[in-house]
């Protein structure tokens, strides 16, 4: 099978797997056309504790990344970054992450001309979903909805997430992060009246990612939703 995601690094970040879908005919090289071009929406995968490390094919084992070594035509623009070993997720270096991934002012590659900055979708799973909680709560900005997967954040910070769509899941027999992790959270933001889903799942240990990221309605879902311009 042909490679699908190309490894790209990163001096002030993490370097990161891009996946570019076949509207793009997986080359970026050809001009930016004003009137014709696609507007496609991203998404930001960050995986788990086990993913970790310096080889980035580590990242394909598990959730958005392995779905798009399958299908060509899945309809995002996928950004996965590798968090190295020893470490957790950096809200200041995904932060920059993004900036550079979706800046044309270096023109490393013409994707990033085709990029819907009001369709950015965050999601992961395990740390990646506590990592998600905890960016989306500093930028709740950036994006139009989140999806984080057997993670937890802090409760304090639903106020900053009232407005923003959540969609959280979690295995009911979760041996590794307690369900109660995302209870937190999602109890937090009814509290606040915030826009939440809620999958619990009621057989599953902790991997509760692979029939999440398997299920189509989590993508038709992110794509009911588009960047608010005052979050908060």
């Amino acid at each position: 099978m042909p490679t699908l995601q190309r490894q790209v690094p990163s001096t002030d970040s993490y370097n990161y797997l891009l996946f570019l879908p076949d509207v793009l005919g997986q080359d970026t090289s050809y001009q930016r056309n004003e009137t014709q071009q696609p507007l496609l929406p991203i998404i930001l995968f960050l995986h788990g504790a086990g993913e970790r490390g310096s080889d980035l094919d580590n990242v394909k084992k598990q959730g958005v990344t392995k779905i798009v070594e399958q299908q060509p035509d899945f309809p995002f623009i996928v950004i996965s970054p590798q968090c190295p070993r020893g470490q957790h997720w950096n809200v200041e270096r995904l932060s920059a992450l993004l900036d550079e991934a979706m800046s044309d002012e270096k023109r490393q590659s013409a994707y990033a001309s085709y990029i819907d900055p009001d369709r950015v979708y965050l999601t992961g799973l395990s740390m990646g979903g506590y990592g998600t909680w905890h960016l989306a709560a500093a930028q709740p900005e950036r994006f139009a909805a989140i999806a984080p997967i057997c993670g937890g954040g802090n409760p304090q910070a639903a106020r900053k997430l009232k407005n923003l769509p959540v969609w959280a899941f979690h295995g009911a027999r979760d041996n590794v992060v307690p369900l109660r992790e995302s209870e937190i959270m999602v109890s937090a933001l009814k509290a606040r009246d915030g826009d939440v889903k809620f999958t619990v799942y009621p057989e599953a240990v902790h991997d509760s990612w692979t029939q999440t990221y398997n299920n189509p309605e989590l993508y038709e879902w992110f794509l009911q939703h588009r960047r608010q311009q005052a979050v908060g």
